[in-house]
């Protein structure tokens, strides 16, 4: 699935247009808390360059994926996830993708997450 930059709702959201709970930002990247936490922390960490996918990424990216990565232990750190978290990338339909920027999902709390698939 394509999505012009101009519609899609993570670049509006890193471009300030749209109301976040922001947690970290910088040149490259924007974190914020998600809208439908799945753990009692749950943020997501985005590029602010569109870039649709993880599959759509190429080695121009590495350093920015490196970033992305590194940001996340310590934000989730920061944020009080000192014995772990979950870090999680959807990608394309069948992986479940529902925003078509791509975002890294970190989850965590105090009880550990469960199975990594169920069902």
């Amino acid at each position: 699935m394509t999505v012009a930059a101009s519609d899609c709702i993570f670049c509006r959201i890193a471009q300030g247009e749209i109301p976040s709970g922001r947690i970290y930002a910088d040149e490259e990247l924007f974190a914020f808390h998600d809208i439908h936490p799945k753990r009692p922390v749950h943020f997501l960490i985005i590029p602010k360059q569109h870039l649709a996918s993880l599959a759509d990424a190429t080695p121009e990216h590495q350093a920015l994926l490196g970033k992305m990565l590194l940001k996340a232990g310590e934000l989730a750190r920061n944020l009080g996830l000192q014995e772990g978290f979950r870090t999680l990338i959807n990608t394309g339909r069948i992986g479940g993708q529902e925003v078509y920027h791509l975002h890294v999902h970190i989850l965590g709390g105090p009880e550990p997450v469960g199975p990594m698939v169920s069902g």
